[in-house]
């Protein structure tokens, strides 16, 4: 369990001192639990784009969150695993030295986890390079961090949808936890 200090979140946060919209997001729910799926589905989203830890997984857990299987279960078969995709600053980044930590996870989650040289929120290009077939717009990215899931999502205009429980703060990055 490596944890950096993100300092691309960091330099963009300071974005939303001029612009505070980049750090609002289209929907705020508990938990993934409270995701209309079918919803999102029928306003145009064609892929999602999840954060793992506190959003699917305890911190540093390979396993979903027992509470939240159903609905994983159900965000996989509205969209297809392969309109699905993990998007951690930890996993499948240069913290995750031979992406044996992102191997893992797509074992356990099913879906394919982002392999990237900057972490949230400057990784939107690789992201969009990944769904190369849909338009900024109708993909969502779906987390428990302002400064890192949202300002991703409004910075490459995407759909933000921002979960506020956390899971645990046990083992949590304790910078993103004071943020």
């Amino acid at each position: 369990m490596v944890q950096s200090l993100n300092l691309n979140a960091i330099i963009n946060s300071i974005k939303v001192f001029r612009k505070t919209h980049l750090c609002i997001p289209h929907l705020i729910v508990n938990d993934i639990r409270n995701i209309n799926f079918y919803e999102l589905k029928n306003l145009g989203i064609n892929a999602l784009a999840f954060d793992k830890d506190n959003t699917l997984t305890t911190p540093y857990s390979d396993e979903i969150y027992p509470p939240f299987k159903s609905a994983w279960e159900e965000s996989k078969k509205i969209f297809g695993n392969e309109n699905l995709i993990i998007v951690s600053n930890s996993s499948g980044t240069g913290d995750d030295p031979g992406f044996i930590q992102a191997e893992a996870i797509e074992k356990s989650l099913g879906v394919y986890v982002l392999r990237h040289t900057s972490k949230k929120p400057s990784c939107g290009q690789e992201l969009l390079s990944h769904f190369a077939a849909y338009n900024p717009h109708t993909i969502a990215i779906i987390g428990d961090r302002v400064f890192t899931d949202v300002l991703f999502g409004n910075l490459n205009g995407m759909f933000t949808v921002f979960t506020r429980k956390i899971i645990s703060k046990k083992r949590d990055n304790f910078m993103a936890t004071m943020v």
